[in-house]
């Protein structure tokens, strides 16, 4: 059974930087696109970043230039690090699949940019 099993979220200030961990099991990520995304309340949970297994990664405008996404493929980890964090990033964060498998979503970890 796949599973992913996301930690590192909290409460950090604008212009903080936080970094979220994905840990895999039951699927070995080095042959696979990893993906992060989020999730606001009463929202649709959108793609931020991914990252294929040859190391192309793609980001959303909001996030360009501020997020960085890797991975380490014998931890069969997913990492996503987060920088100048502003309000609107404010979320739950999944991983999964760039081509997401719809029974492996784990509980995420929550993030809250706020003064």
């Amino acid at each position: 059974q796949v599973q992913f099993v996301e930690s590192g979220g909290g409460l950090v200030q604008p212009g903080g930087s936080l970094r979220l961990s994905c840990a895999a099991s039951g699927i070995q990520i080095q042959f696979e696109h990893m993906g992060w995304y989020r999730q606001v309340s009463g929202k649709q949970r959108e793609l931020v970043a991914s990252n294929t297994f040859g190391g192309t990664n793609n980001y959303a405008d909001s996030v360009k230039d501020r997020f960085t996404i890797s991975r380490d493929n014998i931890k069969n980890t997913v990492y996503l690090q987060m920088h100048s964090l502003k309000p609107e990033d404010t979320a739950v964060y999944y991983c999964n699949l760039r081509f997401p498998m719809s029974n492996a979503w784990g509980q995420g970890t929550p993030v809250t940019v706020s003064s």
